[in-house]
């Protein structure tokens, strides 16, 4: 645990009572700060409880007496409205703070030179952080991995000059961390996503952009033009580099066939991987999830004054991949079967479908987010048929009407029955069976991690399946 000892003797209120919320009130109470906790929910309240932290009713609160607010990132900071705690923060003049500013404190106070790695963007951020962190410890560093992928940021151990962080960042969490200073900034890209929560795509590409703004070392990903935008401005203030899976480019990382250079600006390439052959970075958009990870762990090792001499081939070679991504469970003779539950978007689904153009027993639903999967249009030539499930199917009925064979399944194990009879039947070369919703969970699952379980356990019982790395 990293211990905040910038709160010490200090009162902290801390709201929203999940895991990064509990473990933000056990740093505090460990680094000697005192601790009024509150959740609307009675199990929160009931989980933190239960642990030791010290729970305090914030509707009735003496507001004035606190030091800072630790807000969960899913609770409302400013769209469709500030939550009460947020109200009531800024009517006392209390700073509004999430975890990870917590930890960014921590490492400016004892450990400022702690290797910060930071990673955001719309899509592949969890992906890029996993293989960043995959890369490092191939080349025997050591690696903490947190965020908003895996264990809370003050779970992990402390920042340390020998010790890399490497934390992945969503819009929300970037939000509440107003000291935002890694060593790396790594930007991947910007697509409309959480406008609930952020207003409009500028307000939301703002938001993203602060990672990159206070970094060291900027990378930025420049396939589309909020990034780019983002890069002319950071030039005019520090270093940055440039990665693209699109285009060529020098200086930066970009893609000679499938192997990644790095140019300099006499257009010298260093080649330093293949990509080719990779199951695990399939498609284009995990092109661009290397280079994003190359530029990141390349570029902080020369900043760092250490040896960026690493067996690049054989680390990107040996990456397993994230589960619920573009995941391999198994196949039933040439039928192959994906779990892409992680893709709650349609931009997100766009990279699947990219990956794997013909044959596709697409199953697809849930809750859906704003212009459903109209966008995925150019894609439907390489769906054979597509299998409807949870609250979308309405929706979604109307958009494939005429232009793919679907049905009704309505549940996850419906589709899944479905999707593997028809494609056992299929005289595609690799006919595929694709869980890649292009929606979120909730009406159906807790989370996308569930859901994606599930499909991995119904594939499991689907009689002649040989799971992927079964002997």
């Amino acid at each position: 645990m990293i211990r905040a000892t910038s709160f010490q003797g200090k009162t902290v209120a801390v709201f929203g009572l999940g895991s990064s919320g509990i473990a933000a009130a056990q740093a505090l109470l460990a680094g000697g700060a005192s601790v009024a906790a509150w959740d609307d929910s009675a199990a929160g309240r009931t989980a933190a409880g239960g642990v030791g932290v010290p729970l305090v009713n914030l509707t009735e609160a003496d507001w004035a007496g606190f030091a800072a607010l630790v807000l969960a990132p899913g609770v409302p900071l400013t769209h469709p409205e500030p939550h009460w705690t947020v109200k009531k923060a800024r009517e006392h003049g209390v700073e509004i703070i999430g975890d990870i500013e917590v930890f960014a404190r921590e490492r400016a106070l004892r450990a400022p030179a702690a290797p910060f790695i930071a990673i955001t963007g719309t899509n592949g951020k969890s992906t890029t952080t996993a293989l960043v962190a995959h890369i490092l410890r191939h080349a025997c560093h050591d690696v903490q991995v947190g965020g908003n992928i895996g264990r809370a940021i003050l779970t992990l151990e402390e920042p340390a000059p020998e010790r890399f962080h490497v934390i992945e960042m969503s819009s929300f969490q970037i939000d509440l961390t107003p000291t935002l200073r890694p060593t790396i900034g790594v930007m991947l890209n910007v697509t409309p996503d959480h406008l609930d929560r952020h207003g409009t795509i500028e307000n939301y590409a703002a938001v993203k952009e602060r990672v990159v703004q206070g970094a060291d070392v900027a990378a930025i990903g420049i396939d589309d033009d909020f990034a780019l935008a983002m890069l002319r401005r950071r030039v005019e203030v520090g270093p940055a580099v440039v990665f693209s899976a699109q285009k060529s480019i020098a200086p930066g990382y970009s893609l000679l066939d499938d192997t990644i250079v790095c140019s300099n600006r006499e257009v010298l390439a260093v080649k330093l991987a293949s990509l080719s052959g990779i199951a695990t970075l399939r498609g284009r958009h995990n092109a661009q999830n290397a280079l994003g990870a190359v530029a990141a762990v390349r570029e902080c090792l020369n900043w760092l004054g250490r040896s960026s001499d690493i067996d690049w081939q054989g680390a990107l070679a040996s990456f397993p991949g994230l589960p619920h991504r573009m995941e391999e469970i198994g196949r039933i003779g040439k039928a192959l079967f994906i779990n892409d539950s992680k893709a709650t978007n349609a931009d997100s689904t766009e990279k699947a479908l990219l990956s794997f153009p013909r044959d596709v027993f697409w199953i697809v639903g849930g809750k859906p987010k704003a212009g459903g999967i109209t966008g995925l249009e150019p894609y439907f030539s390489g769906v054979t048929k597509a299998y409807l499930i949870g609250e979308s199917s309405h929706e979604f009925a109307a958009t494939l009407e005429g232009k793919v064979v679907f049905e009704r399944s309505g549940t996850l194990d419906a589709a899944v029955a479905a999707a593997a009879r028809d494609a056992a039947k299929s005289i595609g070369a690799e006919p595929v069976v694709l869980l890649s919703p292009s929606c979120a969970s909730y009406d159906q699952f807790k989370n996308f991690e569930v859901r994606g379980d599930a499909f991995r356990s119904l594939v499991a019982a689907l009689p002649g399946i040989v799971m992927r790395g079964s002997p």
